[in-house]
């Protein structure tokens, strides 16, 4: 994937003076033991590096120091191996600026109960060690994960593998720089939103741009490297016959060929990570980016159109949190419903831009009117969505906080869709289509979103503690006049837990 930066954990434990050096040489080793193994077990994203041992406030606070300004730590895992006090951790945490999450654990599943003396129990005390590094957590209001369990189980491990993807998603946000290409779609609101506040809040910036800028650099381009990228369209796709080299109409591929190598080298160039267009500010192209758009997300960048800056930064985010797994995750937008009682479905899609990492089969590569911007018609890959779970998510601004939305969903079969010429995915809503689609709009959610085989719900509840902003939940539990009452409950919440903003 484009733009991703190497990332590893930091494992800190603690204990302290009272028990000797002897017992502190036992702790080391058995940290090292989970640091190591927790490494070695191949369940987790990514590596762990063991910061040792810390046993004074001084030691505390130089490692949570020199983890903030490591650019390659995403975040550290602590635990207590034996008791440490917790006023000792109160200057290192409050300067720790990474994500932490509280590994509640201990070096042995299972309790040698003939055996247990004083000093076992002084070593392998975490029962009651993190309870005292939890009540500091909570008193200083910090915001972290805490998993729970013995280290070597797989839910333990897939509970940190959860945050650790949350977290370079996190970190990949902070700094990252998104394009917009003119401005959003004209009088829709969802689509706005405070770039200053998201910058602020979030950690990543959008920067405007001409979309003439890309057809300066379009036109700088080699005529050999657009042909050699058309016939690479006709290698991986179902290219349509009128469109294949010889086709009446191949030029407009190679148009689209020249748009996708344009966007990619303006956003190298860049150092950006996503964008977004709108088809009503395309001065300079003939035609609305389709293929290019598409392929561009297959790589990794955010994507979204008319604008909406906020889902281009969400859609890099999921690609970056699933990483490794599926791949599978695009922009989306719920477009339209089969309202059969009790069977209902909804249709998403959009004028062209669906990623082809969703696909089920070969995508088509085809040309049709778009039937609105009045440009050319435009190019781009056809295909269903594959089957299976899924998530869709959305993030909006409700002006004095950012809020993210999402719904679980299961993606299903559904009849042909011959005159329907984009990709599109259909679906079924959790907990139910009525229950769900009411607790969206309720919620404020957006038609835009960021949609999933990937990521989780746990994954977006790492990710919202990260980034300190409200996560609204739609999947099979939700009961529609519980999610009212936190929604009530939550605007009193977040305003007062933010304070006064700069």
């Amino acid at each position: 994937m484009i733009g991703l930066k190497p990332l590893k954990f930091w494992f800190v434990c603690g204990s302290q003076h009272l028990y000797g050096p002897e017992t502190l040489a036992q702790v080391a080793d058995g940290a090292r033991k989970v640091a190591e193994g927790l490494a070695a077990d191949g369940r987790l994203v990514l590596p762990i590096h063991f910061a040792g041992v810390v046993t004074t406030a001084e030691e505390i606070t130089d490692v949570m120091v020199r983890a903030s300004a490591d650019a390659e730590c995403g975040g550290v895992i602590v635990w207590m191996h034996t008791f440490s006090p917790a006023k000792m951790w109160i200057r290192g945490l409050k300067l720790l600026s990474k994500p932490l999450l509280h590994l509640h654990t201990q070096l042995n599943a299972a309790l040698p109960w003939d055996a247990i003396d004083m000093d076992y129990m002084n070593l392998h005390q975490a029962a009651h060690g993190d309870r005292e590094g939890g009540f500091m957590h909570t008193r200083l209001r910090l915001g972290r994960k805490v998993v729970a369990g013995h280290w070597t189980e797989a839910e333990v491990q897939g509970q940190i593998d959860c945050w650790m993807r949350a977290a370079r998603a996190w970190n990949d946000w902070q700094g990252g720089r998104f394009v917009r290409f003119g401005d959003n779609m004209r009088n829709v609101a969802v689509t706005e939103g405070d770039k200053v506040g998201a910058e602020l809040a979030l950690g990543f910036s959008v920067n405007g741009y001409g979309i003439m800028d890309l057809a300066d650099v379009m036109a700088g381009l080699s005529d050999a490297d657009v042909k050699a990228l058309a016939a690479e369209y006709e290698k991986l796709y179902a290219v349509e016959a009128a469109l294949a080299s010889g086709g009446a109409r191949h030029d407009r591929l190679l148009y689209n060929a020249r748009q996708e190598l344009g966007l990619r080298a303006f956003m190298e160039k860049g150092g950006f990570k996503g964008f977004t267009d709108t088809f009503e500010d395309l001065h300079g192209l003939t035609q609305l980016p389709g293929i290019a758009s598409q392929r561009l997300m297959a790589s990794g960048y955010g994507f979204a159109g008319e604008g909406d800056w906020k889902t281009v930064a969400l859609v890099r985010a999921i690609k970056v949190m699933g990483h490794g797994l599926s791949g599978a995750a695009s922009f989306m937008e719920d477009y339209t419903y089969d309202l059969q009682p009790g069977d209902e479905r909804v249709l998403g899609s959009h004028m062209l831009e669906i990623c082809p990492s969703i696909a089920e089969g070969r995508p088509r590569v085809e040309i049709h009117p778009l039937g609105i911007g009045g440009k050319d018609d435009p190019v781009r890959l056809v295909f269903n969505a594959r089957k299976g779970p899924a998530i869709n998510v959305t993030l909006v601004d409700l002006g004095n906080r950012f809020r993210l939305i999402s719904n679980s969903v299961t993606a299903v079969d559904h009849p042909d869709l011959p005159k329907l010429p984009v990709a599109r995915a259909v679906w079924k809503c959790k907990p139910d289509f009525k229950t769900a689609v009411r607790a969206w709009i309720l919620a404020g959610g957006a038609h835009h979103t960021a949609y999933s085989y990937d990521i989780t719900t746990e994954m977006l509840d790492d990710f919202a503690t990260m980034a300190g902003v409200e996560l609204a939940v739609i999947d099979e539990g939700t009961e529609l006049s519980r999610f009212k009452q936190d929604l009530r409950t939550n605007e009193v919440y977040w305003h007062l837990a933010q304070g006064f903003r700069a």
